[in-house]
């Protein structure tokens, strides 16, 4: 068992980034950011854009490490502009993919299958700031799966990853 971080939840019902970057997201809620989600078994978080959308459903749940947030481009950068759902410190989540993982936050664990890289794109350069896709390369965070249903928080939890495919420091069940 690894103990990680959840920093931020975000559960965005409105798809804003459309269009041209140089145009600006477009408005959304106030209260993206939550203290906890519901997550359903291949669907995804309750409540977000993304969930239950058949084209979507190996993208349902975005997660990404705060150590890569471009905060020297952006010291106040957090999901709401990069538009990640999960916000964790202590794992990297990046290095992960084609893994099976479980995040547990005190209401049980939620298993996810990690299946692809979350690249940046020009969005980032508007939204965190010039520079951000660039240094986002490689380190934008992970697509997944929801296997199970739960609720994560915002707080400490476990982590584990269940499957591994490669050679990885975090803890195995």
């Amino acid at each position: 068992m690894t103990l990680v971080q959840v920093v931020q939840l975000l559960v965005s019902p409105t798809h804003r980034y459309a269009g041209r970057p140089a145009d600006g997201p477009a408005a959304g809620p106030d209260d993206e950011l939550v203290q906890r989600v519901d997550v359903r078994r291949n669907l995804g978080i309750v409540g977000d854009r993304y969930f239950a959308r058949p084209a979507h459903r190996d993208a349902a749940i975005t997660i990404m490490a705060a150590e890569n947030l471009p905060v020297d481009i952006n010291p106040e950068v957090d999901l709401r502009q990069t538009r990640r759902n999960i916000l964790l410190r202590g794992v990297d989540i990046d290095s992960l993919v084609g893994e099976t993982i479980t995040l547990d936050s005190g209401e049980g664990p939620v298993t996810l299958a990690v299946n692809r890289a979350a690249r940046p794109c020009a969005w980032m350069n508007a939204t965190v700031g010039p520079g951000a896709q660039r240094a986002l390369q490689g380190k934008g965070g992970v697509r997944c799966t929801p296997l199970s249903d739960g609720v994560i928080t915002v707080g400490e939890a476990s982590f584990h990853v269940v499957t591994a495919s490669h050679d990885t420091p975090y803890a195995r069940n």
